[in-house]
């Protein structure tokens, strides 16, 4: 799907890729890359509050009394996670993290934060949002070295780790953006009240399916087309079907 947008952005878009390394972890893993531009960013509003609470009310109706673990498309990502060494009883899929935070209510961000965070939780899959004029050189989806540096907060002070080796990692030249597919992003890149330029990255395994995934890709770029009038948006699906990898 196009909506015409910046050679920059398309070139961005058409060059992202997904190793074969992942694919061979999970090969049913499917992901919406997503760039947009002419975002209107700034804190939460009325618009991203009554998306947040609409798909917050989906989220508790769909899980009922069972707990988020036993949401099948949060399952799959434990299964996921441990395939490539990570415990997902300590370092959880984003999926789960929210839902786990639905009772009490999610936090309140900013205005592409929460929109992003209502059709995770109301379609039931990982995403995630970064700013993409931080971003540098080619978006990737790898199995780490070990040695790429991740800057992040800890303790209130910015640090910089490094995944384990065989990590699945989201990345660019400077380092990595995301660990553990879709556990925790990077400072560096993390959508600010100023974002008018930002990627966003659906991550879906069996249990959501081609179809859910379309879907959620679809109401992310309504929402975002609602709250900004004037962006332009466009999205390429990765998978090992869809020859996006190398």
């Amino acid at each position: 799907m196009s909506d015409a947008v910046s050679p920059r952005l398309a070139q961005v878009l058409a060059e992202a890729w997904v190793a074969p390394g992942v694919i061979a972890l999970r090969p049913d893993y499917r992901a919406v890359v997503m760039v947009a531009e002419r975002l209107q960013g700034g804190p939460s509003d009325a618009a991203s509050e009554a998306l947040l609470v609409a798909a917050e009310a989906a989220a508790r109706a769909r899980l009922g009394d069972r707990p988020a673990e036993e949401e099948p498309h949060v399952a799959e990502w434990r299964e996921a996670f441990k395939a490539f060494g990570a415990k997902p009883s300590r370092t959880r899929n984003s999926l789960e993290a929210l839902l786990r935070r639905v009772p009490d209510g999610l936090p309140r961000i900013n205005r592409l934060a929460d929109i992003y965070n209502a059709i995770s939780i109301g379609h039931g899959l990982p995403l995630g949002g970064e700013d993409l004029d931080r971003y540098q050189g080619v978006v990737r989806l790898v199995r780490a070295t070990g040695d790429e540096p991740f800057d992040t907060v800890a303790n209130g002070e910015a640090v910089v780790e490094s995944p384990d080796p065989g990590e699945v990692v989201w990345r660019d030249d400077l380092g990595v953006t995301c660990r553990r597919w879709n556990w925790r992003q990077c400072a560096r890149t993390q959508l600010t009240d100023a974002t008018t330029s930002a990627i966003f990255i659906l991550d879906s395994l069996g249990a959501t399916g081609e179809t859910g995934l379309a879907a959620a890709a679809e109401a992310l770029a309504a929402d975002l087309g609602q709250t900004s009038p004037g962006a332009r948006i466009a999205w390429r699906v990765l998978g090992a079907s869809d020859g996006a990898s190398a």
